[in-house]
């Protein structure tokens, strides 16, 4: 992959001194990413830096869940308030199904575990820039079955037979440029039914969509 012109600009939240160090050190070693000041310890830290008329607004704020103070679950819409176009991952050592549907449901746009390797979570960093919902294996499937214990709800405002095609690749990891090869439209078409199914559900990213989808009976596991 070549470098972009413009790297990636990532905003660290992450009390743990040693896991904050390793992927500092990772991603500085690639031209691609930038750090957006030092790696911060709490989420009070990284609202006061973003709140500086003079702050980077980063592209990306890989966030963790348990810090001192404010929570990662909680500080997520006021960190989204201030960056709204900032995606935000959650790296986190819960799997429980409060932590998981509680990020989701606030805006992180993805949810990996602590124990993903290194070039997972570039992969990650790629895959929400590029629309798609990146999940932990295991955080994904304990999600299915949440949700699937649940009564299917109403569908509300009826997605066409199209923006169900498109919510089906999403729920399957597709970014809109696989979505668009597949369904053999443009990836701005694709743009469009992924903003229209938003704005259908209600929700303001991939996961949640996928969340809505289950749960209004929309996507199912056979399919």
């Amino acid at each position: 992959m070549s470098t972009p012109a413009t790297p990636i600009k990532i905003l660290l939240v992450e009390d743990n001194p040693k896991y904050r160090q390793v992927i500092s050190k990772a991603l500085q070693r690639e031209a691609r990413f930038e750090l957006v000041g030092p790696a911060l310890g709490s989420a009070e830290r990284a609202l006061v830096q973003l709140e500086r008329t003079n702050s980077i607004p980063p592209d990306v704020i890989l966030l963790d869940l348990y810090l001192p103070g404010i929570s990662g679950t909680t500080a997520i819409p006021s960190l989204l308030s201030l960056v709204p176009k900032a995606k935000i991952i959650v790296l986190s050592q819960s799997n429980r199904e409060s932590d998981v549907v509680g990020a989701i449901e606030a805006g992180a746009a993805g949810y990996l575990l602590k124990s993903s390797k290194i070039q997972q979570i570039k992969v990650a960093i790629d895959s929400v820039l590029g629309g798609g919902a990146p999940l932990d294996a295991a955080v994904a499937k304990y999600i299915v079955q949440h949700i699937h214990n649940k009564q299917p709800e109403s569908a509300g405002r009826k997605l066409t037979e199209r923006e169900v095609q498109v919510l089906h690749l999403i729920a399957h990891g597709l970014v809109k440029k696989e979505i668009a090869d597949q369904l053999g439209i443009t990836e701005l078409t694709v743009q469009t039914h992924v903003r229209r199914i938003y704005e259908k559900l209600g929700v303001p990213n991939a996961p949640a969509a996928v969340d809505q989808g289950y749960k209004k009976g929309l996507l199912n596991t056979g399919h």
